[in-house]
């Protein structure tokens, strides 16, 4: 379950979170309860974001950056999907790996993103759009002037802006779902201690690996 309250349907008086609930689960389901979109998503997203209308204004705004962007959608795709992956968003990436098969981009492709370093698939450029994108999500902004370089050689100004913006856009997207447990991110730490079993001493770790005595 998602970490904060999901809001039924009968609570929820803002038009616009209303329009989203109809189009995307369906006029007579309460989305809290009889989860799933027409997507084939749990839908929780929506649900949760639905606690605040006006952040919920403000994130579905964010998605018509879309419309008229001048950027080819398959580089926004694909920065959009490795920042998913590089996030740790199971939900980001999923979603973004759906819309670059939606858009014709080749399966060897999507099924290269979590390794595209070593990958020969990919153009100089979506490299380029794939490091840049490591660079946002891994390093926090720091971009290598030679990835830069091959941005500024194959795209214009606002395209670059675009690629910058949606790419970090959806890294704040992958890391509060993450934080949140939305979505296909609702799972446990992965990273816990194993204990000991039943009966084996406590030792000294440190001192059996080094020899001592």
């Amino acid at each position: 379950m998602p970490r904060l309250r999901e809001v039924p349907r009968a609570e929820v008086t803002d038009e616009k979170i209303l329009f989203f609930y109809d189009r995307l689960f369906g006029p007579d389901k309460d989305p809290a309860v009889d989860h799933g979109t027409v997507h084939g998503t749990p839908g929780d997203w929506w649900t949760v974001f639905a606690q605040s209308p006006e952040v919920f204004r403000h994130a579905v705004r964010g998605f018509a950056v879309y419309r008229n962007a001048t950027l080819d959608p398959a580089l926004r795709e694909l920065g959009q999907s490795r920042a998913g992956y590089a996030r740790g968003s199971r939900f980001v990436f999923s979603q973004h790996c759906k819309q670059m098969r939606s858009l014709g981009v080749a399966e060897e492709k999507i099924a290269a993103i979590p390794h595209w370093q070593v990958s020969g698939c990919f153009s100089d450029l979506e490299r380029a759009v794939l490091a840049y994108t490591d660079g946002l999500v891994y390093d926090g902004g720091r971009v290598p002037d030679e990835v830069f370089a091959v941005l500024r050689a194959n795209l214009t100004d606002p395209e670059i802006l675009e690629l910058t913006y949606i790419t970090a856009l959806y890294d704040m997207h992958a890391t509060m779902c993450r934080a949140l447990r939305l979505e296909f991110d609702d799972r446990p730490e992965v990273v816990a201690e194993v204990r000991d079993p039943e009966g084996v001493e406590v030792r000294d770790l440190a001192s059996d690996l080094t020899g001592d005595r």
